[in-house]
């Protein structure tokens, strides 16, 4: 049989034997307008009055958008929000770029995310996570550290997050308070969010929201200043709008939340020798860091010792933020690294996406089709595939010719699980 894999801005198209199984969401197609869909929900949002209603024309309003590594479609959301609060001067509003530790966008990464027309009249900032003159703290986490937040966001008189919901491998699910808690965060606060007993928690996981710590951390941030509005939508793998939900941050979130586990679920009946993944395609494919969630996601179905094929173009390399490529030079195996980043002395910027990598690959071998170098894969402890038909008959070799493929067209926009 051939399936696409998402890859980049297009897709890998692949021949597999018939007994492979796909791996796939339930398919939706997109909203018929998805200009009035937003404008509805803005109208008529789940917990709260409709948003021309919530603010004054006095009033300055923060909205926080996700950055580029997100395929959320802010060119559609924020116009939405505007034209709703087209009673408040232009002046009055401030974007902030949801970075959290990523690096800023450019003016013309900007206009690609936003519209000419709003870069050129709205006031856009980016999150600087480590510059304590652009945060405010506010208040402590009973997870042990004091919370900063984007000051700009907290000074403002109605705040506003935006995102867009899908599984997420740590977090349960993105979206909602995630905007918020790591996107504007301070380092101290993100550092803590991502601690290895965080990250390595057994119920930080896949599609878990009801005793995660990681999204009970996020959520016990956000009510310290809490958004006043959420507008969050569900994509299809198109990335076109299949739901909007908006108003109040938790029952909203919540909501979203659940309509994406409804969709996104999938059930094996057993793990596969070999698991193929995408990691959903550009942006979210851009470097080697998001990749992990691919591999997460092919992790929950792959059979110990197997073996997973990501298919991720990495267009931005490793990438050019934090210390994910030095954290990999610091060990000569994935369990090293575990070891290492266990240490309760250890902490540096990106651990615990090393973590969840090297944890995956003490679990199986990962290999890794991209437009990274040999050498680039392989200081990651990755395998480079050249030709994946090639790299799947040599895999025969190891597993037999019956060996089992499960293919992940999609990567974690698929929660994948086998029933103990």
């Amino acid at each position: 049989m051939k399936t696409n894999i998402l890859y980049g801005k297009s897709n890998v198209e692949i021949e597999l034997p018939n007994r492979s199984v796909l791996i796939e969401p339930t398919d939706i197609d997109a909203l018929n307008d998805e200009t009035t869909a937003v404008r509805n929900a803005l109208m008529h949002p789940i917990g709260t009055k409709p948003l021309k209603n919530m603010v004054t024309e006095k009033q300055t309003v923060a909205i926080v958008i996700s950055d580029i590594t997100r395929p959320t479609p802010n060119h559609i959301l924020v116009p939405m929000l505007l034209e709703a609060l087209s009673h408040v001067p232009l002046e009055n509003f401030v974007i902030i770029n949801g970075t959290g530790t990523h690096r800023d966008q450019t003016h013309e990464e900007l206009v690609q995310m936003l519209g000419e027309d709003i870069v050129k009249n709205v006031r856009i900032v980016h999150n600087h996570c480590n510059d304590k003159a652009t945060l405010r703290k506010v208040g402590h986490s009973k997870y042990g550290c004091d919370v900063y937040l984007n000051k700009d966001y907290v000074d403002a008189d109605f705040k506003i997050v935006t995102g867009f919901i899908e599984p997420h491998f740590f977090a349960g699910f993105s979206g909602g308070p995630k905007g918020i808690m790591p996107g504007i965060a301070g380092i101290e606060t993100i550092m803590t969010f991502h601690n290895a007993k965080m990250i390595g928690d057994i119920r930080s996981t896949w599609g878990n929201m009801n005793d995660n710590p990681v999204q009970d951390m996020t959520r016990e941030i956000n009510a310290m200043c809490k958004p006043d509005f959420m507008l969050n939508v569900t994509l299809n793998k198109d990335k076109g709008i299949t739901e909007v939900f908006a108003g109040e941050l938790y029952e909203a979130h919540d909501k979203g939340c659940a309509y994406t586990k409804a969709h996104a679920m999938f059930k094996c009946d057993n793990r596969f020798d070999v698991v193929i993944a995408s990691n959903s395609g550009y942006p979210l494919d851009q470097n080697l860091y998001q990749t992990v969630k691919g591999m997460s996601a092919a992790h929950k179905v792959v059979k110990e010792g197997g073996s997973i094929i990501m298919l991720s173009e990495c267009s931005d390399g490793y990438p050019n933020h934090g210390n994910y490529a030095e954290i990999l030079k610091m060990a000569d195996s994935p369990q090293a690294l575990v070891d290492m980043i266990s240490e309760p002395n250890f902490a540096m910027l990106d651990q615990w996406q090393v973590q969840k990598q090297a944890v995956i690959q003490t679990f199986a071998d990962v290999y890794l089709y991209s437009k990274l170098t040999d050498k680039q894969a392989t200081d990651a402890m990755l395998h480079p595939v050249h030709h994946i038909n090639d790299t799947l008959k040599a895999l025969e070799t190891k597993y037999g010719t019956e060996m089992t493929i499960g293919v992940m067209p999609l990567g974690p926009l698929t929660i994948p699980y086998v029933e103990s």
